[in-house]
């Protein structure tokens, strides 16, 4: 008998929404280019990308998932937030993959500039969201290769 395709949960930022939704139609496509069915991923949204992490570790720990994918987008502006925001946002996802157990993968931009952004959420081509989603793909992979 066959194992069902792998479960994702998919944690995204409505901030900087019109890039989020980008990166995250590239991780939904890069799923479903591999055969993972709509139906086998969940999608959350919180608010800004400081919240990823702790949504990120929420999901890892309810044990429905095998891999989480965390899509957001943080902009600098004219104060040194942007550096420790970034900062605190993917320390926090490596840490929700560690103590979750299970693989986090980031497809957080962190750009100057929203035409930086938008240069890593293209449609075709190069998009956080969907190398975010392979990294989860091969992740699960290398979990499973292990048992």
């Amino acid at each position: 008998m066959r194992a069902p395709p792998p479960r994702f949960g998919i944690v995204a930022s409505r901030f900087n929404g019109p890039i989020t939704e980008r990166l995250l139609k590239g991780a939904l496509r890069a799923l479903r280019h591999h055969r993972i069915p709509r139906s086998r991923i969940d999608v959350v949204w919180v608010p800004g990308a400081f919240e990823l992490p702790v949504a990120a570790l929420k999901m890892a720990k309810s044990r429905r998932y095998q891999a989480i994918v965390a899509v957001g987008c943080i902009l600098a502006g004219e104060t040194p937030q942007f550096a420790y925001l970034a900062q605190a946002t993917l320390t926090g996802l490596a840490l929700a993959g560690v103590m979750g157990g299970i693989p986090v993968t980031c497809g957080v931009i962190t750009a100057r500039t929203w035409r930086h952004a938008l240069a890593r959420a293209q449609h075709r081509g190069l998009n956080r969201g969907e190398e975010a989603a392979l990294a989860a793909l091969e992740m699960v992979k290398v979990f499973r290769d292990e048992r």
